[in-house]
Order: structure tokens, then sequence, then C-alpha cells
């Protein structure tokens, strides 16, 4: 058991160290972690996650460390990967903004946020490529057709400013009347 906290921890403390510009950009480097490298869980699983993530409150990353915690070790677990994946930003942040104040004219501050920039985009973008094509470990899709006409849906609905919160609702709707309780 205090290998899998250990293990936790470390897998935690690392997203939680290069997982810049937030719960999306972190969801690839969490994926890694959690399905690929560690294989507490299927990339179905992981994509549940994701979703009860994103309609609960509170950051991505940090709900999904304390749920994923939760399915590998139980209530400890959850604190365990919840702590490790807030103290690294706690700390940085800390250090931040004792400095930042007095250093966000500098030339070389203005350019490494500059150049994270793009980066962030591109981890958001890997995000959403992985959970558009998830593949299981028997190389099927677990995305079938309905759930592309939702994706559309709500991506149009997006585009013409519906509310998010009736589009998710919306959404859970249409998920019990296709896929059942």
């Amino acid at each position: 058991m205090m290998a899998v906290l250990f293990q936790l921890f470390v897998s935690y403390l690392k997203i939680g160290f290069f997982g810049f510009g937030g719960g999306y950009a972190m969801l690839s480097l969490i994926h890694s972690e959690v399905v690929v490298r560690n294989q507490w869980l299927t990339n179905g699983e992981f994509s549940d996650i994701v979703a009860i993530s994103q309609m609960t409150p509170g950051p991505i990353a940090i709900n999904s460390a304390t749920y994923i915690g939760y399915e590998v070790a139980g209530l400890l677990g959850s604190v365990v990967a919840t702590v490790s994946v807030c103290l690294p930003a706690l700390t940085i942040m800390m250090l931040i903004t004792r400095f930042f104040l007095r250093l966000r004219d500098n030339r070389y501050v203005k350019g490494v946020v500059m150049g994270m920039r793009p980066v962030v985009v591109g981890m958001i973008a890997s995000a959403a490529l992985l959970l558009i094509f998830p593949h299981s470990v028997d190389g099927r899709s677990f995305i079938d057709c309905w759930s592309w006409v939702i994706f559309i849906a709500v991506m149009v609905a997006s585009v013409k400013k519906v509310n998010p919160i009736l589009l998710i609702v919306l959404s859970a709707v249409a998920g019990i009347v296709i896929y059942g309780l």
C-alpha cells in the first residue's frame, strides 16, 4: 500500500510541476502517468473521469487527482494525489509572487512567458485529440456515432454562445436517452 501511495505522490507531483497551462493542458500528462505508465485506469475510465471532473466545481486537474487517487488507493490515495498535485503550484506561486511584481517588465521574464504560450496551446490541442480519438488496449475506440453527434451539436451550440451549463445538462440528458441509465 505504501508503494502505491508513494507512486501516486511522485506521479502527481510530476504532473503538478510540469503541467503548465492549467487543467486541460495537463490532461495529456495525466493520461500518460495514469493510463499509459502506471495503468491505473483504462482510456474509457480516464475519459469518464475527465467528464466528471469538468462538471464538478474546481480545477479539472485537482478533481481528477482526487478521484483517481481514490480509485487507486482509497481515501488516503485521494488525499495524497490531491495534495501532491497542488504542492508544486503552491510552492511556485509563493516564490513567483514574491519576485514577479519586481521582474514582470524584465525582457527575459517576458520572453519566458511568450515562449510558454504556444506550448500551452499545443498541450491543450494534444489533450483534445486524446479525448476525441482515444483507443482502448485492444485498439478499438469507445466513441461511437452518437458521441460524434453530441460533440458536433455542442460545438455548434458553443459557437452560437449557448450557455455552457445548459449544454452540460442537455448532453447528460442525451446520454441518458441514448445510452440508458
